[in-house]
């Protein structure tokens, strides 16, 4: 824990609706924070393989024909846990020896294989696959193709480089979610997401300060350009439009200062160098679930039963 490192977050483009040629991006991108010795690298929400942001663009109820063809096609897109694609993503990880987190679209192979989650994926630098955590709660639009998760995959990982969390897109938001990742000690949280702005970064700087912790927070950049021609939602974007989300991934200190980011409107693989000694100063004058809780005032109770839609007896 002495010793400092470099953590880095990928402000990276899928390929749209490809995966194979995603998860060989991917894999190029750990291979590359490898040699740059990070010891983690987190990717964007939904990097595999792509963010669904048709679910915005598309007027509600009146394409109903178009909404199906591309859940055809991202549910054909999306991530098995494990398969080829988690396979691949695992030996890139021991190879470079980096710890990778990423967002996937995850199929349902325990039921119907034909619903999706939101999901981040937590790697090992041994290419261990640690675990997932499916979205709780998808936002807005994003139930037309997320089903949600449950507390069944809310986790923090002890690792070689200390403890990891973390929690996807607006999940961030929700109190008694981030509550349970500092009571677990996190040390670096990872935070996916397909937001941006000013009031996000704000809000990562006081996830970082009343955590105590790192945050990596880690946006996919989305130009236009970027969508197939063939896709035919791209003709539902304003004239002019460019740059569907730039990014602005930053990464944060346990004191809410920003040490790295943003970074807008590029693809490119952002470092900075972490001291986890930090994150234990920090707890000396606030540790919200230390010091600073009070259960004899405030009690959280946490249902991490799975719920699978099918219950084996005998």
């Amino acid at each position: 824990m002495s010793q400092p490192m470099i953590v880095a977050a990928a402000q990276a483009t899928p390929i749209f609706l490809n995966r194979e040629a995603t998860v060989e991006k991917a894999c190029d991108l750990i291979a590359e924070a490898g040699r740059s010795r990070a010891r983690l690298i987190v990717f964007p929400e939904a990097f595999i393989s792509a963010y669904p942001d048709w679910v915005w663009s598309l007027p509600a109820g009146t394409q109903a024909e178009l909404m199906d063809d591309l859940y055809v096609q991202l549910v054909e897109n999306s991530v098995s846990i494990p398969d080829s694609a988690t396979q691949a993503l695992c030996t890139a990880a021991k190879t470079a020896s980096v710890h990778v987190i990423v967002g996937v679209s995850e199929r349902n192979r325990e039921a119907s294989n034909a619903s999706l989650y939101n999901t981040a994926l937590y790697i090992d630098e041994d290419g261990n696959l640690l675990g997932k955590h499916r979205k709780l709660v998808p936002t807005g639009g994003e139930r037309l193709v997320w089903a949600p998760g449950d507390g069944s995959t809310l986790e923090a990982y002890q690792t070689s480089i200390g403890v990891l969390g973390g929690l996807i897109c607006w999940e961030n938001y929700m109190p008694l979610a981030r509550n349970a990742l500092y009571a677990w000690g996190t040390q670096v949280y990872a935070a996916p997401t397909w937001d941006y702005g000013e009031v996000w970064q704000a809000t990562l700087q006081h996830i970082a300060m009343e955590g105590g912790m790192y945050v990596i927070g880690c946006c996919m950049p989305l130009h236009i350009d970027q969508i197939p021609d063939q896709l035919a939602f791209k003709q539902y974007y304003e004239k002019g439009t460019t740059w569907i989300n730039p990014g602005g991934s930053i990464i944060v200190d346990p004191h809410g200062k920003i040490i790295a980011g943003p970074v807008l409107e590029k693809e490119g693989i952002l470092y900075a160098e972490v001291d986890l000694t930090k994150t234990i100063a920090a707890k000396r004058r606030l540790d919200v679930t230390g010091h600073y809780g009070r259960p004899d005032v405030f009690k959280v109770s946490m249902n991490r039963t799975p719920n699978p839609v099918l219950n084996f007896d005998g």
